[in-house]
């Protein structure tokens, strides 16, 4: 039973490795041989996948954040070091120019450098400033919408 709960989490690819196991023991060794090796296979995926990672439009910039943090983990793993410099570098590049343009501008003017705590942090708080002004918006719209009601 165990086993084929474990199978159910596996994407199809995945499970065909380990559809004929009956051991969790056995299943476990498998797809640590082949999914958590430090193989040359593995280092590639996933700095492909960091030098390709883009913010995708209509997800949210906090699940874009925890997903380049795990990435940023998966390569740790590996024993894949990057530097702060780089990780702020590709964070700031994975922004979409056309929405980010002006806060990536502005966040690295006149600095030498930043660090990657700082450039994570500032662009919480560009997402929650941007929020508040949405909310903001809307309730003022939504207040001279019953304003025109009520006077007419």
């Amino acid at each position: 039973m165990v086993c084929g709960i474990i199978r159910s989490f596996l994407a199809q690819d995945i499970k065909y490795h380990v559809m004929t196991e009956t051991f969790t023991k056995k299943i476990w060794k498998i797809l640590e041989s082949k999914y958590l090796t430090k193989s040359i296979e593995n280092r590639l995926h996933l700095k492909r996948r960091l030098y390709h990672f883009q913010l995708k439009k209509g997800i949210l910039i906090g699940k874009h954040m925890n997903d380049y943090t795990k990435l940023l983990a998966d390569l740790a793993d590996v024993e894949v070091s990057i530097e702060e410099e780089d990780k702020e570098l590709i964070l700031l590049n994975s922004l979409p120019g056309e929405n980010y343009e002006t806060f990536v501008l502005t966040l690295i003017n006149g600095k030498q450098s930043l660090g990657y705590h700082k450039v994570y942090s500032a662009l919480v708080n560009h997402e929650l400033r941007k929020k508040d002004k949405e909310s903001f918006k809307s309730t003022s719209v939504e207040t001279l919408m019953v304003r025109g009601k009520s006077s007419a």
